[in-house]
């Protein structure tokens, strides 16, 4: 029973490091179309090594083949190819031991001379993307036509076209031709959402107060706090004095003696008492 629970604790253990774990596939160089016999570099970028993350891609004669045995040359969790051929083009991700995935993105290796230089990756709603027409000999400046959904968008005379702060509208398949050489590959250009921000809290600040309000505002709180200041000192005052008469011992008024207490106080003295024994 305590054995059942450990491995229970165990499988919950992986499936919260496969959830939490992430890899994200880079492609070097960075874009989506590769002339045939380019190098080409795929790494897994990954939040923890030891979850064992490798490239696989899914293609047209294979699914879910590992880089090795014959298309790529696996170095940790890096996978090259010296030489990419046609038959390469298809869907790459990063896979963990466990099963994890990351997002897939699309790679094309064509045979012709043009291709459409575009973000491999998905890119940021708000951002500008370029885009260029290549050829695999001629010089990357010449004109070029840049069509969108099989639709032409305009031509540049210098083979680049820029769209700037892309939304969603701008998401789908596009693609380019050179006059004399050849018309690229379609690629897919994805937009993702902005992620929301937060809006600062802003402090507002009192609005300056001029010489004349600063007097004004003296005056008015002399007048309001003196007369309740003053007053309050004569109430503790009269209080005070109240407290202090009740408080006094009573003095006791002696008058002068009269002539007859002076006599009768002289014929005591003139009493003499005799004892006989």
């Amino acid at each position: 029973m305590e054995g059942t629970s450990v491995h229970r604790l165990l499988a919950l253990i992986s499936l919260l490091s496969c959830s939490t774990n992430q890899a994200a596939l880079t492609v070097s160089p960075s874009r989506s179309q590769f002339f045939r016999g380019e190098p080409v570099s795929l790494s897994c970028e990954e939040d923890n090594s030891s979850a064992g993350w490798t490239v696989k891609r899914n293609i047209t004669r294979e699914t879910r083949r590992q880089c090795a045995g014959g298309w790529g040359k696996p170095a940790g969790s890096n996978c090259n190819m010296p030489y990419a051929n046609p038959l390469d083009s298809g869907i790459y991700w990063c896979e963990s031991r466990e099963g994890a995935a990351s997002s897939s993105i699309q790679l094309t290796v064509t045979g012709g001379s043009v291709i459409l230089q575009s973000p491999v990756l998905p890119v940021m709603e708000g951002d500008d993307v370029t885009l260029s027409c290549q050829t695999k000999t001629a010089p990357s400046n010449l004109p070029a036509a840049f069509y969108k959904d099989g639709s032409l968008i305009r031509t540049e005379p210098a083979g680049h076209m820029t769209l700037h702060h892309v939304t969603s509208s701008d998401e789908g398949l596009y693609r380019c031709s050179i006059s004399g050489h050849g018309e690229s590959p379609s690629s897919r250009i994805s937009v993702s959402e902005k992620p929301p921000t937060t809006s600062p809290s802003f402090v507002t600040s009192a609005p300056p107060v001029s010489a004349s309000n600063l007097v004004f505002m003296l005056l008015f709180h002399l007048m309001v706090f003196c007369p309740f200041f003053i007053s309050t000192l004569l109430m503790v005052s009269l209080h005070r004095q109240r407290a202090t008469g009740s408080g006094l011992p009573v003095a006791m008024v002696m008058t002068p003696p009269t002539q007859a207490d002076q006599g009768l106080d002289e014929d005591y003295d003139d009493v003499t008492t005799e004892h006989h024994f």
